[in-house]
């Protein structure tokens, strides 16, 4: 969903909004290339090395949680380790972890508001100007609040929806 608005976005904004060119050595400085702010590669690399901790756990612990007999009948049929993990443990364990991964998914979107303790523009940010600008407090809270909303609310339909294709199906 993200990626198809991130498309149509591409040929609706009015000048290139990504041009691939090589950094070229000019005196004592480079022009072209890409450009990253600190702020931007701060907050990423900050919310990557957080997040990636908590879904390291999330999937020890899913693949902890399959039981050991399952691993022995496995290697009692002749399958090497390999084969084990592939497929009998991770198959058992992703459907233990889906449901902590969907918190984790959903607490990433709220993290990246603590980007503007480092200066990073991010949504709150360029709302609490609009706010000094216009006057309308209410309005761009309500904004505010609906985006979250649909990202909350589309990342949790997601997640669910590819849990119950998952789920084991029971008489």
């Amino acid at each position: 969903m993200f990626s198809i608005i991130g498309f149509i976005g591409w040929f609706f904004t009015p000048e290139v909004p990504l041009v691939m060119e090589y950094p070229q050595l000019k005196g004592f400085n480079t022009t072209g290339g890409l450009s990253i702010s600190s702020e931007w590669g701060s907050l990423f690399s900050g919310l990557i090395l957080y997040t990636s901790a908590f879904i390291a756990e999330a999937i020890r612990a899913g693949i902890q949680g399959v039981d050991k007999g399952q691993v022995e009948a496995a290697r009692s049929l002749g399958l090497n380790p390999f084969q084990t993990t592939r497929l009998i443990v991770l198959p058992q364990a992703l459907r233990i972890t889906i449901p902590p991964l969907t918190s984790i998914y959903l607490g990433v979107a709220k993290n990246t508001s603590l980007g503007v303790a480092i200066g990073f523009p991010d949504l709150f940010s360029v709302v609490g100007t609009l706010i000094n600008q216009t006057g309308r407090v209410l309005e761009l809270i309500l904004v505010v609040m609906v985006i979250y909303l649909t990202l909350s609310l589309s990342t949790s339909l997601i997640m669910n929806i590819y849990n119950r294709r998952i789920q084991l199906e029971g008489k």
